[in-house]
């Protein structure tokens, strides 16, 4: 009898420990900040958006297919001078990678550029949120671009200085 007791507890724990990913409560606070702060950039509320951002400054790689960009202090003056864009995120997931930093990847797309000259927009996103000062803000991105099925193949000539 015990070991069928024992036996029924070690599969209960090894359900519930295997169950699939139950959301924290810093990768719910996360989300929901990533949600204020892609409505800050489609609103071109800027001074949020330095708001959410790290104080130390952001670490960003962007999808126009340069290199990783410096550290970057986020400045509202900055955020005018970047053009319109109207996107939307979809499918955003959270890991917490410690008490303090938590992984976000997500897939956006909407229109960018000037008002004149919208483009399309497709991107995959990955975000590193910190806690500083109590508040969840963003320290670093990446957007790399997603081509509507289309791949770059590297050619030679990508290497020219």
């Amino acid at each position: 009898m015990k070991k069928l007791a024992f036996a029924t507890l070690l599969i209960s724990f090894s359900t519930f420990s295997f169950a699939g990913h139950h959301e924290t409560s810093s990768e719910s606070e996360v989300l929901a900040a990533l949600s204020a702060y892609m409505d800050a950039r489609n609103s071109r509320d800027f001074k949020t958006v330095v708001a959410m951002s790290s104080k130390a400054g952001t670490l960003d790689t962007n999808s126009d297919g340069s290199f990783h960009k410096p550290l970057n202090q986020q400045t509202i003056s900055g955020w005018e001078k970047s053009g319109e864009a109207m996107t939307q995120y979809f499918y955003p997931e959270a890991t917490a990678i410690s008490a303090d930093v938590v992984h976000v990847r997500f897939y956006s797309e909407g229109m960018v550029g000037p008002k004149d000259n919208m483009s399309d927009y497709r991107t995959r996103v990955t975000m590193n949120w910190i806690k500083e000062d109590g508040n969840w803000v963003l320290r670093s991105a990446h957007y790399s671009p997603a081509s509507y099925g289309g791949v770059h193949k590297t050619l030679a000539s990508d290497f020219d200085d």
